[in-house]
């Protein structure tokens, strides 16, 4: 079964659409990824309308579907509608906006058809994505590949006296002429007392011995993300600031031993903070282990105390527990992996050991 026989199941009967407004989700069950456009699939076709601006490229990119240019998506999707005997059409809960909402049911009532918007939908689709075949984990491993590259090589790079801009600039640099589409999110380059916020920004602040250097970084590649987190320390490294990065090493090993098919999110979650609080730095681990990554950087599963969801063979998460000490300094080693049929397949090669600059 397809990814959209997959959808299919969602819908009860031949009178019922679906109407796809996210564009990652509209890529992932078209082939297409753009902009602006719609995606409606019945139960034995799907119709990808887009505008004149991208209408070649869908036609050539898109596969398994209906590609058709709308001037009015009201009227030119109402059309459809009727011809195909609609009489409720689906949305996405999620991604859509009240007004948006309300104009579809307007236009499309005045037709006859029944406008709804169901959470449900949402979850259907988050359930489909959840697993990755073949084809997207070599996507994401290519990101990866790409996104280390550029990591080791920025490091000749990373001394005393460099920003956490330049840095971070060199990073997207480098990661984009090793072919990445763009970078996964807004890197994280930071270095020194700051490396206590979980999601710093990187500034004009300068690197100085002593400190440590916090790189969380991505790249994207045919629309897929990398996630990755390495602290490395500049010049040396304190007894404390070793300490702590020991105890993030050992909580992020044992979270990797224990991911396998069966084993529920919040049991990987709770090992790795169990180590961190055992050791006296419980309130210093805020967020979760770690969260799922494919076409966004951030979906299903969550990797939490909460996450309730089963792991399976083909679910790609990540692995990133941290300790961050305010004003002082932080800790955080990220992994990106592919639970397997017997473990787990890391995307990841680069060293854990700290690495002194």
């Amino acid at each position: 079964m397809n990814r959209t026989e997959k959808l299919r199941t969602f819908i009860q009967s031949a009178d019922q659409a679906l109407l796809i407004t996210n564009e990652v989700n509209i890529g992932y069950f078209s082939g297409f990824f753009h902009s602006e456009g719609y995606l409606l699939v019945t139960q034995k076709e799907s119709f990808l309308l887009v505008d004149f601006r991208y209408i070649e490229a869908a036609r050539s990119k898109s596969n398994g579907c209906r590609v058709l240019m709308f001037k009015n998506i009201a009227e030119d999707l109402g059309d459809i509608l009727t011809e195909e005997g609609i009489k409720q059409l689906v949305f996405e809960a999620d991604n859509i906006t009240v007004s948006r909402f309300e104009r579809f049911k307007t236009a499309f009532g005045e037709k006859g058809v029944e406008c709804v918007a169901d959470e449900k939908l949402c979850g259907h689709i988050a359930d489909i994505r959840i697993i990755k075949d073949d084809s997207e984990l070599e996507k994401i491993q290519k990101a990866q590949d790409i996104a280390e590259k550029a990591y080791l090589e920025v490091l000749n790079y990373l001394k005393p006296g460099v920003s956490e801009k330049e840095i971070s600039a060199r990073l997207e640099y480098l990661m984009n002429i090793f072919g990445a589409e763009c970078k996964s999110f807004d890197l994280i380059t930071i270095t020194g007392s700051k490396t206590s916020l979980p999601h710093g920004v990187p500034s004009d602040g300068i690197v100085r011995e002593g400190d440590f250097f916090t790189f969380d970084f991505g790249a994207v590649y045919d629309g897929y993300h990398s996630d990755t987190t390495r602290t490395v320390a500049i010049g040396y490294a304190t007894d404390e600031m070793r300490k702590v990065y020991d105890i993030v090493l050992k909580a992020q090993l044992a979270a990797l031993e224990k991911i396998k098919p069966g084993v529920e999110c919040r049991e990987v979650d709770k090992t790795a903070r169990d180590i961190i609080t055992a050791e006296g730095f419980g309130e210093y681990f805020g967020h979760s282990t770690g969260h799922g990554v494919g076409l966004d950087i951030h979906e299903s599963p969550a990797v939490s105390a909460r996450g309730e969801t089963v792991l399976k063979s083909g679910m790609v998460i990540t692995d990133e527990p941290g300790i961050y000490l305010p004003q002082k300094f932080g800790v955080r080693i990220e992994d990106m992996l592919c639970v397997t049929d017997d473990g787990y397949k890391n995307f990841v090669s680069l060293p854990k050991d700290l690495i002194i600059l």
